[in-house]
């Protein structure tokens, strides 16, 4: 009871919060002035590569990440994928899952986090179509992450402090609005974003205390300086055609390989992972949804050879988000970064509750297993918790 009263208060904190803030306009960013942003806190927008390190000593970091619910189908995959692997450092390879609240079983949630992953989040209601991320205004931004951020802890009984990220449904931006959000409740970076015109060299990290030199694919894109907050931009792969797609599912569309052959779709992750390893050595992203991605075993089981090869290298290391981001702030040599410690975090306990019809926002019933106490009601916008 104290754990929930101790977050029913973060609720309230929080929404006193947005109406201090979401009436403040904050002042336009300028141009990047890099004599005064430095690391650990600031960074201009571009191609250069944390530190001043040459590509040869610089780490090459591989992102996985993984958007939507966690439920018992795509949990298999994970695991199949996932569970067990380690980098040539010995530290465990790890990737990101961007959670919607809608479907999710959050007793998996608690497993992906006791397995060192990241726990990220990607909205309440992932509500369609696109344009309500566009057009969400601070306060709608702030109950479908901020709040998110209380009910992902308190259902999947996870540090609320693990949880540093988020991604916008679509990769739909929503101008200043999201990064305020994020400053004001304490996110640290943003993985939403796409580029198409920083593939090669690729994009670094940075801060938006200064102007973007960014493009924008998805407007409105921020404007404001909003410092310390950071942007993970999303680097595109690029299909057979030479053109850019920003998710993995988005070169089936377009033009990739077969989807049925394995050694083809092995060589496609190769040719776009070096692209990175080669260049830059920006990280590289596989952003993926499973759904889409688990009908073609061909293209997992590719993917999982890709895995193979990147975890026994010696200058790569699979590791999430977060841990890019925290590389950055620190940025130093691979000969240095294989000695350092592993990653620590405290693994949490998770007595399930399997939670059936409950009554809804919108009428319907809902079931879905927790980490903690029924809630009364289903959580949803403006009762994350379900009191």
């Amino acid at each position: 009871m104290k754990r929930l009263a101790l977050l029913a208060l973060l609720l309230v904190s929080s929404a006193t919060l947005a109406e201090d803030s979401s009436s403040e306009v904050p002042a336009a960013a300028e141009p990047c002035d890099r004599e005064a942003c430095k690391l650990p806190n600031c960074r201009c927008s571009g191609t250069d590569i944390p530190g001043g390190l040459t590509p040869r000593d610089t780490p090459q970091f591989v992102v996985l990440a993984f958007e939507d619910s966690v439920h018992e189908e795509n949990i298999v995959t994970y695991r199949r994928v996932l569970y067990n692997r380690r980098n040539s450092n010995g530290c465990a390879a790890s990737a990101t899952f961007f959670v919607s609240h809608l479907y999710s079983n959050y007793v998996f949630v608690n497993e992906l986090y006791n397995r060192g992953h990241e726990v990220a989040l990607h909205s309440m209601t992932h509500m369609n179509p696109s344009t309500y991320w566009r057009d969400a205004t601070y306060d709608v931004i702030k109950q479908e992450f901020a709040d998110q951020r209380v009910q992902m802890s308190h259902f999947a009984n996870i540090p609320f402090d693990s949880i540093t990220g988020m991604r916008v449904p679509f990769l739909q931006l929503s101008g200043d609005n999201s990064f305020r959000v994020m400053s004001d409740y304490g996110l640290k970076y943003d993985n939403s974003w796409a580029t198409n015109a920083y593939t090669s060299p690729a994009m670094w990290p940075y801060t938006l205390d200064y102007q973007s030199t960014q493009d924008c694919l998805a407007p409105p894109c921020p404007n404001a300086s909003i410092p310390g907050v950071w942007v993970n931009p999303i680097i595109p792969w690029v299909d057979l055609d030479g053109k850019p797609c920003s998710l993995v599912h988005e070169c089936f569309a377009i033009n990739s390989p077969d989807l049925f052959n394995e050694t083809l779709w092995f060589q496609f992750i190769l040719n776009n992972f070096e692209r990175h390893y080669f260049g830059n050595r920006a990280p590289f992203g596989v952003s993926l949804l499973e759904g889409v991605i688990y009908p073609f075993p061909q293209v997992l089981s590719a993917l999982e050879r890709f895995l193979d090869v990147i975890n026994n290298l010696d200058d790569v290391f699979m590791v999430t988000s977060d841990e890019v981001i925290e590389w950055v702030k620190n940025p130093v040599p691979i000969s240095q970064y294989r000695t350092q410690a592993c990653r620590q975090f405290i693994p949490t306990t998770c007595v399930p509750s399997q939670c059936e019809v409950i009554s809804s926002y919108d009428g319907r019933e809902y079931e879905f297993e927790s980490c903690n106490v029924c809630p009364r009601v289903y959580p949803w916008l403006g009762n994350p918790l379900g009191q």
